[in-house]
């Protein structure tokens, strides 16, 4: 698997595991919808998928054509912005992590460690990463 394709994979999995989590109790409605939005499509179309490794936003993006329009959005805006962290980091990630097998986060914790010396271009990224929660909501 290519450094890219396994991060992609890693961002999708946390963007669509996390609208699978339970609301916490008292969480007003409002906020659970739009932090859940795949939540209803993932439960109707991807139930019997086990998560973890993409699998699950394999099985959304499968079902594009009858995903609600909110989590349609959300997958695609997630894709663009994980284009965007790929694009500035692939760099870094080729120079400080290869030989790091792709899968269960390793490659983006290898590059976190080494957060100091990357490009700046990769640094806004993780910047950007921490402070914009949409995407992994």
């Amino acid at each position: 698997m290519h450094i890219k394709t396994a991060l992609l994979v890693a961002l999708c999995a946390i963007a669509v595991d996390s609208s699978l989590a339970q609301q916490p109790p008292g969480q007003k409605a409002a906020k659970a919808g739009g932090d859940r939005v795949c939540h209803e499509d993932a439960k109707k179309f991807c139930s019997d998928v086990r998560p973890g490794g993409g699998r699950i936003y394999n099985c959304l993006t499968s079902h594009n054509a009858e995903l609600a329009p909110a989590c349609r959005e959300r997958l695609a805006a997630g894709k663009a912005r994980w284009d965007e962290f790929v694009k500035a980091c692939k760099g870094d990630a080729d120079k400080y992590c290869k030989g790091i097998p792709p899968g269960a986060g390793r490659v983006l914790s290898c590059l976190k460690g080494r957060e100091s010396d990357l490009t700046a271009d990769c640094k806004a990224q993780f910047s950007r990463a921490r402070s914009n929660t949409t995407v992994t909501q």
